[in-house]
């Protein structure tokens, strides 16, 4: 692994590569026992790639010791060695733009004190430039003028080199904050929304309901999720979560908002949509998935037919996110209890 300035890590995205160091990691959680989550992965990718030394002596002291990779450790690992993304690296962040800013503050009021200084000047030499009469004192006050204009038009020029340099740092701190905030909206697993970020956006569409337009909530539900991981393990039942919201982000519509609610259940805000397309959009996903043929990568076995069930709700006047979010809940419910594989709004 490669480590920019940023506190964000950036990866070596060849698949050769990569294909190594997965041969290695997938043993590696096997045989310490460790749950084979996102940040499990990440971490032990990073100690096989051996470039994260701080996290490698960490992890190979735990694995010494036979410590286990608990939910606590493997976060404080993460957050520490991996992505920082805490209130220490905000404010540094924080500390960065604050300086740039100050750096091209000062390089412009550098400027325009030289250039009130300068207008002064000339002011001055402008009313001695009337009373002078000889040719050789008109030569020099002019020379005067000159040199003045030459140190003026340098520190112009210091200014836009400052500026310049100033706006490249803005972009990559810019670059960042973007890093950061899609970091902080997305689910590791799935590349969709996260819990909180759902939260935050279904409450954004309540805020701007209008009953012109209706807005559907789908929850989705994996059909016997835990046999598929109690079958195959945690591996492939990511697998199986991760082709799920590829589905959802194929069928739903490019102002719809796609997350993962928690688990193995998931979530479509869909405003501005009629009953019809809602109801499309559900059903695309819901008979792909039951077509589809899934396997194990590494000796191709098929993990048999799986379903989703799934609830729809459409928002009602009144609703707040608890009353539109139970009347999808409850509609998912029916559909688990009554046989699966199937939609009820």
């Amino acid at each position: 692994m490669d480590y920019c300035s940023s506190f964000i890590p950036t990866y070596d995205f060849s698949t050769d590569a990569n294909q190594k160091v997965l041969q290695q990691v997938l043993p590696l959680l096997e045989r310490h026992q460790i749950a084979a989550n996102p940040i499990n992965y990440a971490i032990c990718y990073d100690y096989i790639v051996g470039s994260n030394t701080g996290l490698r002596k960490v992890v190979s002291d735990l694995l010494k010791e036979n410590k286990p990779l608990d939910r606590s450790t493997s976060l404080e690992i993460y957050s520490t060695h991996i992505c920082s993304a805490t209130l220490a690296s905000f404010e540094k962040l924080n500390a960065s733009l604050r300086q740039v800013l100050d750096q091209a503050s000062n390089a412009i009021s550098d400027t325009c004190s030289k250039a009130e200084e300068t207008n002064d000047s000339f002011q001055k030499k402008s009313q001695i430039l009337q009373s002078l009469s000889t040719r050789s004192d008109i030569n020099s006050l002019l020379q005067e003028i000159i040199t003045e204009t030459h140190a003026l038009a340098a520190t112009s020029q210091t200014m836009q080199s400052r500026l310049l340099d100033a706006n490249r740092e803005l972009s990559q701190l810019r670059t960042e904050l973007d890093q950061m905030r899609q970091i902080a909206v997305t689910d590791s697993l799935t590349g969709l929304l996260n819990r909180r970020a759902f939260d935050q956006t279904l409450n954004e569409v309540l805020a701007h309901f209008s009953e012109a337009e209706s807005t559907f909530l789908a929850l989705l539900d994996i059909d016997r999720f835990k046999r598929i991981n109690d079958t195959y393990g945690h591996t492939i039942g990511d697998s199986v979560i991760r082709f799920v919201a590829s589905l959802m982000r194929q069928y739903a519509q490019s102002h719809h908002h796609t997350a993962r609610y928690g688990g193995e259940e998931l979530a479509i805000i869909m405003p501005g949509t009629s009953r019809d397309d809602a109801l499309a959009i559900c059903e695309n996903i819901r008979a792909t998935l039951e077509k589809s043929r899934l396997k194990r990568k590494n000796d191709q076995q098929p993990l048999g037919v799986i379903t989703v069930s799934i609830g729809l709700a459409e928002l009602q006047a009144g609703d707040d996110s608890e009353s539109f979010i139970d009347r999808a809940d409850k509609a998912l419910y029916t559909a688990k209890t009554s046989g699966r594989n199937k939609i009820v709004i």
